[in-house]
């Protein structure tokens, strides 16, 4: 039995390094920006396209997001550089997350592990007519804002059950 269940752990370390590396090697920094259209209006600009799995609903998903009200000002969110920590999501659950909104998630749908975008998102799958205060930061977004994020996938897995 011991060396049966020490073939299986060490048959999924490979079958998991090479799956990263695979992840790498298909991961490509984009040299031409187009931007992309959405029916419901989000509009995006992939910066880096993702090599690695596309996230669906129960899937845990860790991101990088830095968010800021369109035209400029300062950001409500921004977990990108040192000393800040990610944000991990379950994909399809709510309530969102710090700085999340409806609109990322649609952009996250399509996006694979590694991945990263520029997203425009309109007030509508924002944070609406309400607004929002993240009070800690004093940050505070507008009532019907429009939103401009960079959002990269650091990580996509099967949810633990």
């Amino acid at each position: 039995w011991v060396g049966f269940l020490a073939f299986g752990v060490v048959s999924e370390q490979l079958k998991t390094r090479f799956e990263v590396a695979q992840q790498q090697a298909n991961t490509k920094d984009v040299e031409e920006e187009k931007e992309v259209v959405l029916p419901n209006g989000i509009r995006y600009t992939e910066m880096r396209v993702g090599g690695g799995d596309v996230p669906r609903p129960g899937d845990l998903v860790v991101i990088d997001l830095q968010g800021r009200v369109a035209g400029g000002g300062e950001a409500f969110v921004d977990t990108f550089g040192d000393g800040k920590r990610p944000l991990a999501l379950v994909m399809g659950s709510r309530p969102y997350t710090r700085g999340m909104c409806e609109g990322i998630e649609y952009a996250l749908r399509s996006m694979r592990n590694g991945g990263k975008r520029r997203v425009v998102v309109p007030a509508s799958l924002g944070f609406g007519e309400d607004g929002a205060d993240f009070g800690d930061d004093g940050a505070q977004v507008p009532p019907g804002a429009t939103l401009e994020y960079v959002v990269q996938v650091d990580k996509v897995s099967i949810a633990p059950a």
